[in-house]
C-alpha cells in the first residue's frame, strides 16, 4: 500500500498545492516554517481522519479560508483508491473512500494504517498515561475496528455517566439504580479492551525489547507493565468499590480509562531514572514496535511518517533507526529535514527515492 498523490487545498500553511510519491523513499526538505510537518500531517489526516497533533478541524482551515480539502489516491494490491477528507466550519466533516461518504469516520480507521515519530513523542515517556493509552488506543484501533467501537462506546458511556454524576452533585440528590444502568452497559465494552490490552502487551514487550537493543545497542533489560483495575473486578463491583470518591469527584473513577502503563529499564522507571539518551531510544523502539504489530494485525504496511528527527534527536539513534527502516524495507516512507544533504546521505540506493524541496515546489504550484 502506498499513497501516490495527494491534493491539498486551504489545509493549515497551505493554499493549494499536489504532490506526487514514490512508492517507498519520499525526502523532504526546506527551511523551517514552509509547511514539511503540515505535509505530513495532511497525510495522516486522510489515514486517520484526524491531525496527529491533537489540532480540532477548525484549526486546520487556512487563515482567511472557509473550509480545507484533501485529495489522496492510495494504491492498494494494485487497486487504485481515492480518499478524500473536507471540513467547513459548522458542518460535519466528510470523509469519502472512492466516492462513497462514510456514515461514521470510524469506519474508516484501520484501511490505510499509518505510523508517525515526531520530536515531541518524547511525551509518551514524560507523560501521563493519557498519553501512552492513547498511544495504545490508536494502535489497537488500526488493527481490530472491534476494539474501536466498543472504544467509543465505553468512552461514550463513561462521559454520560460522568454527566449523571455531575447533576447529582448540583442537585444535591443521589440515586445509585441510575448508575447502575450505566454501570452494566459499560462492562461489556470495558472487558473487551481490557482483554484485548492485555493480550496485545504480551507481543508489544517483545517488539520493544528487540528494536531497543538494535536502538541504543546494549543489552538493558526492558519491560512495558500494564496495569488495569480490570484484572480482579468487573465494572458493577468497580462502581460499588468508588461510590463515594465518584460522588466526591463528580466522575467515574474505575474502569479502563484509568489502566496504567509503565516503562522499566533495567529495574527501574524509565520516567524518573532513564537519561534523555534512553528515552529517546525507547520512545522508537515503541513507534517501530507498533509498526510490527498494527503490520502482523492488519496484514498491511502501515506508512511511516518520520518529522525531523535530524534536528532535534541524537545523529547516532536516528542513525540506527533509519538503518532498520531502511535495511528491512518497511513500505512507504516519508522523512523530513531542514537539509537536503543529510537527507541525501541515507544508505538508500537500493530503493526508489523521490526528493522534495517544500518551498519552492510551493511556490511553483502557487
Amino acid at each position: 500500500m502506498h499513497l501516490r498523490r495527494i491534493a491539498i487545498s486551504n489545509f493549515k500553511s497551505y493554499s493549494k498545492v499536489a504532490y506526487e510519491f514514490s512508492p517507498q523513499i519520499n525526502l523532504i526538505h526546506g527551511v523551517n516554517g514552509v509547511g514539511k510537518t503540515n505535509l505530513l500531517d495532511a497525510i495522516h489526516c486522510l489515514c486517520l481522519t484526524k491531525s496527529y497533533f491533537n489540532v480540532s478541524d477548525r484549526d486546520l482551515v487556512r487563515d482567511g479560508s472557509s473550509f480545507y480539502r484533501l485529495q489522496g489516491m492510495f494504491s492498494l494490491e494494485e487497486k487504485d483508491m481515492e480518499i478524500v477528507c473536507k471540513y467547513a466550519p459548522y458542518k460535519k466533516k466528510v470523509v469519502e473512500r472512492n466516492g462513497t461518504r462514510y456514515e461514521r469516520l470510524s469506519e474508516h480507521i484501520g484501511c490505510i494504517p499509518v505510523i508517525m515519530i515526531a520530536p515531541d513523542d518524547i511525551d509518551l515517556i514524560n507523560g501521563s498515561n493519557v498519553e501512552r493509552r492513547k498511544f495504545i488506543d490508536n494502535t489497537l484501533s488500526q488493527i481490530d475496528p472491534d476494539y474501536l467501537q466498543n472504544l467509543v462506546a465505553y468512552n461514550r458511556l463513561v462521559k454520560q455517566r460522568n454527566s449523571l454524576l455531575k447533576q447529582f452533585q448540583k442537585g444535591r440528590v443521589f440515586d445509585p439504580l441510575l448508575l447502575e444502568i450505566y454501570d452494566k452497559k459499560m462492562d461489556g465494552p470495558a472487558q473487551y479492551l481490557y482483554q484485548t490490552r492485555k493480550d496485545f502487551f504480551r507481543v508489544f514487550e517483545e517488539y520493544v525489547q528487540h528494536y531497543y537493543r538494535e536502538i541504543a545497542q546494549c543489552s538493558e533489560a526492558v519491560e512495558v507493565l500494564y496495569q488495569s483495575q480490570l484484572e480482579h473486578s468487573s465494572i458493577p463491583e468497580l462502581a460499588r468499590e468508588f461510590r463515594e470518591r465518584d460522588k466526591v469527584l463528580g466522575r467515574t473513577n474505575g474502569g479502563p480509562h484509568k489502566d496504567k502503563i509503565n516503562l522499566i529499564l533495567d529495574g527501574r522507571e524509565v520516567k524518573t531514572f532513564a537519561s534523555q539518551g534512553q528515552k529517546k531510544s525507547l520512545v522508537f523502539a515503541m513507534k517501530l514496535a507498533q509498526f510490527d504489530c498494527i503490520r502482523t494485525g492488519s496484514r498491511k504496511k502501515p506508512i511511516v511518517l518520520l518529522d525531523d528527527i535530524f534536528d532535534k534527536l541524537d545523529q547516532n539513534r536516528v542513525r540506527h533507526l533509519l538503518h532498520i527502516i531502511l535495511k528491512a524495507n518497511f513500505g512507504q516512507v516519508f522523512i523530513t529535514d531542514t537539509q537536503e544533504d543529510r537527507l541525501l546521505m541515507l544508505p538508500a540506493e537500493d530503493f526508489p527515492i523521490q526528493t522534495f524541496d517544500i518551498q519552492k515546489y510551493s511556490d511553483e504550484q502557487e
